[in-house]
């Protein structure tokens, strides 16, 4: 068994407390998780056991080609100048352990899998286990797990390392990734059989 890990849209416009999505709450609820130092952690732990690390960032070009403006997850972010990629707003947050031999995969809607190419690396180095982190719980990462799951990959969520705009979110989102994958903690990962 193969595994790699995927990091989801740790970036400022969804996670610093200046980013213009902050106001939802996902801000202050990645601050409350210390969100980053545990998604660092995991990091540490796929790097020690020489797995794939892949960050997913959700973006649009400068002219918003790709953003979908009736829908009622993205509607708002061209009017609020988000997530335009090239700039602050969707730049990976400052602490975050991305290197040059990471793989960095851009989507325009909410699954890291939907129009992307991250399939393509996975399948590439031959992984059949996903282990995920990142924000939000409810979207971006049960999203992902879902059609992760769909796609025949086993399903790992490092509840410790996930947030959402609120705890109640967070801890819903994980009722349903527990029905599909194995919802584990980071202290947890040393116990993960071995690939």
């Amino acid at each position: 068994m193969q595994t790699a890990l995927i990091v989801l849209d740790l970036i400022n416009d969804i996670v610093h407390a200046q980013g213009k999505l902050a106001g939802s709450g996902t801000a202050a609820q990645a601050a409350a998780r210390n969100l980053v130092a545990a998604s660092n952690a995991v990091i540490a732990h796929a790097r020690a056991h020489q797995w794939p690390v892949i960050f997913v960032k959700v973006g649009f070009s400068e002219n918003y080609a790709e953003h979908p403006k009736d829908s009622p997850v993205f509607g708002k972010a061209k009017a609020a100048g988000a997530l335009t990629l090239g700039g602050w707003g969707t730049a990976f947050v400052d602490g975050l352990d991305v290197q040059a031999a990471d793989s960095v995969v851009t989507k325009h809607r909410v699954s890291a899998f939907y129009g992307t190419g991250l399939e393509t690396i996975l399948r590439a180095r031959h992984v059949d286990r996903l282990i995920l982190t990142g924000i939000s719980t409810n979207w971006a990462v049960e999203a992902t797990a879902r059609e992760a799951h769909d796609r025949d990959y086993q399903v790992i969520v490092v509840e410790d390392a996930c947030a959402a705009r609120s705890e109640d979110d967070h801890r819903h989102a994980l009722k349903n990734l527990g029905a599909i994958g194995t919802v584990t903690t980071v202290a947890a990962l040393p116990g993960l059989p071995e690939t």
